[in-house]
């Protein structure tokens, strides 16, 4: 699997204090919380396993001196603010979030909070005063909206060359969703592409979009991630083979869930980031003096089967670009 570099990490040295407590601190337990708008990041889970290895190399080991609880919305995003008080009230340390309303509720509740992924542009939605000096107590790994909607726009022509409309769906109820729809929608209009504009609050705002592309076919898809369309993606993944139109997902899940390609951040490192980051809270520094981070890897995931089925031909000019493809 390839790999390649696309930004540089915007970090900091780490804040260390004479006296701060450690991972060896005898006595000491470090209690870590997950809230997700919707499955729960539990020890078991991807994202929960790598945040664990990645403390126990540092020294805090899940029953011994590391508490893990994980809660999940189940896409309900009013519950939010509920599930972080709990952990907050369970004397919780830090919590890892996914998400921008998950990180509005933490910020709002006061709690040492690391974002993993999907919080967008945190300055433009003003979560923080600035990427170098966040403030508050929140960090965590940001977005690039503008530079990865551009590239994913080349990707889904490099698939359609004869590109000149892209349906765009996206949640109207989710700023930082919100702003990543703009970004995306500039892009498409510097490269010369007609935006239709798709946005949706509930499942049922699905129906009325797939008329809307019925009545107006486009000749691509582009979706951008949030709690609502990720649990919505089968839909849109049927509907775009039924009509044979490519389309570019956000997250790497989603080429593996059956969506024809993704360009995004590589969850994993996500994770990792966000990992290093707990790591550096525990041991004393506070999370609104550690700089926002920007991934550093970016996989292409095309799936090949969903291409098949949907009689799509992925050029071999894309297949060789191709960190993963799904066979």
């Amino acid at each position: 699997m390839k790999r390649r570099e696309f930004l540089a990490v915007l970090g900091g040295a780490a804040l260390a204090r004479p006296g701060m407590a450690s991972a060896d601190t005898p006595g000491r337990i470090y209690r870590l919380g997950t809230v997700a708008p919707i499955a729960p990041v539990t020890a078991e889970s991807r994202g929960g396993k790598i945040l664990i290895k990645v403390l126990e190399e540092r020294g805090f080991k899940l029953g011994r001196n590391l508490t893990f609880e994980a809660r999940g919305a189940l896409g309900d995003v009013a519950m939010l603010p509920a599930l972080i008080t709990e952990l907050k009230a369970g004397n919780a340390d830090v919590i890892v979030i996914i998400g921008y309303p998950t990180a509005m509720a933490a910020k709002a509740a006061g709690i040492a909070t690391v974002a993993a992924s999907g919080v967008g542009d945190p300055v433009e939605t003003k979560l923080i005063e600035s990427l170098a000096h966040p403030g508050g107590k929140i960090t965590g790994i940001s977005d690039v909206a503008a530079t990865l909607s551009a590239k994913r726009l080349s990707l889904l022509k490099e698939v359609s060359p004869k590109l000149t409309k892209v349906a765009m769906l996206w949640n109207k109820d989710d700023l930082g969703m919100t702003m990543r729809y703009q970004a995306s929608a500039k892009a498409a209009q510097a490269l010369g592409l007609t935006v239709q504009a798709l946005g949706v609050r509930e499942p049922d705002d699905f129906d009325e979009a797939f008329s809307a592309m019925n009545n107006d076919l486009p000749d691509g898809i582009l979706m951008v991630a949030d709690a609502l369309t990720i649990l919505n993606r089968e839909r849109v993944f049927e509907f775009a083979a039924v009509r044979k139109l490519p389309a570019i997902y956000e997250f790497d899940q989603f080429a593996r869930d059956g969506g024809l390609m993704s360009y995004g951040a590589d969850s994993s490192e996500s994770f990792e980031r966000a990992a290093a980051l707990v790591a550096r809270i525990f041991n004393g520094a506070n999370p609104g003096d550690l700089p926002f981070e920007l991934p550093t890897r970016y996989p292409l995931v095309l799936n090949l089967k969903t291409a098949k089925a949907t009689g799509l031909e992925i050029p071999p000019t894309l297949l060789a670009l191709a960190d993963e493809v799904i066979e």
